[in-house]
């Protein structure tokens, strides 16, 4: 069995990358933010916090919350004609 090499991250060096406005400190109004179940939210990762960060694969796809599970939230995205129900850290999302 040949070994896998590379790991989540792996050619994602532009995918997760900040703009030169975006680098700093995480924005605490992103962390805390809220959302009703039925909310259209878009995947934008926040490269500098990995816990509830999502496959990098899923980046910049629209979706609806479905639910909450501890502080994250359950998103329905399509993924060509499979529906795929993900779990994603609010400060990831952004709303639409």
């Amino acid at each position: 069995m040949v070994q896998r090499i590379g790991g989540f991250r792996r050619k994602t060096r532009s995918k997760l990358r900040k703009s030169v406005n975006e680098k700093g400190k995480i924005s605490l109004k992103n962390f805390l933010q809220k959302f009703k179940e039925g909310d259209n939210v878009c995947l934008k990762a926040e490269p500098a916090y990995q816990k509830g960060m999502y496959y990098p694969r899923f980046h910049g796809k629209n979706g609806k919350v479905v639910g909450k599970q501890g502080d994250c939230y359950n998103v329905l995205i399509k993924d060509g004609k499979k529906e795929k129900n993900i779990v994603v850290h609010p400060i990831h999302l952004r709303r639409l």
